[in-house]
């Protein structure tokens, strides 16, 4: 059964994630840059002031909310919860062992452009988004395939259709990407770290994960808003530490990076293009896997906010895809290239590195440092990312599933849910990841579909935003598609003086 499935997948994997749909998601994240003329760069000062410089100087970023949404820092974490996860280490030394060090210049690049996806994706999360009778705001992928494109002349059954489809799509692949792959690599390196049984380790998990999904997004998100930041400040410390004891490997490594990703040599030393395609291919797969832009994934919790401008919480987007992948996944390169694991001539893994694997790369080259505490450090961050990616991941799914049955149909989910990251504890590794790799590409088709065809109103909504906040401009603020929700947001926008 377990070669039947992995065979089925492979042909399936190889069709999704094939150059026409890279294409696709390439050009998408070109597209909604050139429309918001290079919004991640021309406003960079002003995005980094409203995000992440914004928590500490505006109370209501961080307030919690006292209705069933979830504050702009909260919908940050969650977010983040879900994509700095094991794709951060594990995906990014299997990027590297397949397609050299080039890999990491195509997958900074794809996050350069999917900042902007990610962006435009939460502009339409927030446009389209409605209330469900939990009083809860709902919004995704789903809802402006069926509303905005489906709104199009003709495209009522089409946007119905890719809603549905898009809704099945992240319902499996929140079991894949966001459970199953993430719970593998956590068992795994507990047993490689402690020794202790890979069972052991997944009855633990599927309490922890239990307790906490059983109490819906506000327990999610007042737990991830705790256990995100120290994480990640954690991590990126040890990294930085590993990387400044090999400072003086820091150069031959930029140059890897840049001679890998143009190829002079194919890692598997073919011929140059097959180098180049092999690179490009890893990075981009990689990149997304990492900070899923593209997916549609995160708007789903990006939509549950409280703010009311669609284009603030877009730059909450593109600060998400700057940290996971700009920051954390570009420092886990430079661990891995400055550490001796990778000849840099040759971009080929040396052979102590080759004899553990791609998928503790990481772990090799902290305990190449730091001995058994190197390792122990390892698979404590990789034991707290798998574990926040598995909780971010169990609202989209759970939002995707209440989409197709309603919203009382959620607990059944997240008792599934739960159950499976048993599964994901005993699973084969490589089916485990290659199954995700799959339902994320299943997902990226509809979503990207949804994108392009709406990008007109997001290049809209931003120039109505910047013309706004940023020229002084009197006009009317677009932050529905829906009028009575327009109506009642414009109410409340104006109420709080302007601000958001």
């Amino acid at each position: 059964m377990v070669e039947t499935i992995t065979k089925f997948n492979d042909t399936l994997n190889g069709l999704i994630w094939g150059w026409p749909a890279l294409a696709l998601l390439g050009f998408t994240g070109v597209l909604m840059t050139c429309l918001t003329g290079f919004f991640q760069v021309t406003h960079f000062s002003y995005w980094w002031k409203h995000t992440i410089g914004a928590i500490f100087k505006e109370e209501h970023i961080t307030q919690h909310t006292k209705d069933r949404t979830i504050s702009q820092f909260q919908s940050l974490c969650t977010a983040l919860a879900a994509t700095v996860g094991t794709g951060n280490i594990v995906g990014v030394a299997g990027a590297i062992a397949t397609g050299g060090p080039g890999a990491v210049f195509w997958m900074i690049l794809i996050a350069f452009f999917g900042m902007m996806t990610n962006y435009s994706e939460n502009v339409l999360g927030i446009l389209y988004r409605r209330k469900n009778t939990e009083d809860e705001w709902c919004g995704g992928a789903m809802y402006y395939l069926k509303d905005g494109l489906g709104a199009k002349p003709g495209m009522k059954g089409v946007g119905a259709a890719l809603a549905v489809l898009f809704s099945i799509f992240c319902v499996i692949a929140s079991f894949g990407i966001g459970n199953m792959s993430q719970v593998n690599s956590m068992v795994s390196n507990v047993y490689t770290a402690f020794g202790i049984p890979r069972i052991a380790t997944g009855i633990f998990l599927f309490i922890a994960v239990g307790a906490v999904i059983v109490g819906g997004l506000k327990r999610v998100a007042a737990f991830t808003e705790r256990l995100v930041p120290f994480m990640v400040i954690l991590y990126l410390l040890g990294a930085l530490i590993i990387v400044l004891t090999h400072v003086t490997a820091i150069p031959a490594a930029l140059v890897s990076i840049f001679k890998g990703a143009f190829a002079m040599k194919s890692v598997a030393g073919g011929v140059v293009g097959a180098g180049i395609a092999m690179a490009m291919k890893m990075g981009m797969k990689r990149g997304v896997f990492s900070n899923e832009a593209g997916l549609g994934s995160s708007v789903m919790v990006h939509s549950s906010s409280n703010v009311r401008e669609p284009v603030r919480q877009g730059m909450w987007g593109i600060f998400e895809v700057f940290a996971d992948t700009v920051i954390v996944c570009t420092l886990t390169s430079m661990v891995i290239l400055t550490s001796g694991a990778v000849n840099l001539e040759t971009g080929a893994l040396t052979a102590e590195a080759e004899a553990v694997g791609s998928s503790s790369l990481v772990s090799w080259a902290f305990s190449s440092q730091f001995g058994q505490l190197g390792a122990a450090f390892v698979a404590l961050a990789i034991l707290l990312f798998a574990y926040s990616t598995v909780l971010g991941w169990s609202h989209y799914g759970s939002k995707a599933f209440e989409y197709l049955f309603g919203t009382k149909a959620i607990m059944v989910y997240r008792v599934v849910f739960a159950v499976i990251v048993l599964a994901g504890s005993v699973v084969e590794a490589k089916l485990a990841w290659d199954i995700s790799d799959t339902f994320n590409g299943l997902m990226m088709l509809p979503n990207l579909i949804g994108v392009v065809i709406l990008s007109p109103q997001v290049r809209q909504c931003t120039k109505n935003y910047v013309d706004r906040k940023l020229h002084g401009m009197d006009l009317e603020p677009m932050l529905s598609m829906i009028p009575e929700i327009q109506a009642v947001q414009e109410k409340e926008l104006e109420a709080a003086g302007g601000e958001d």
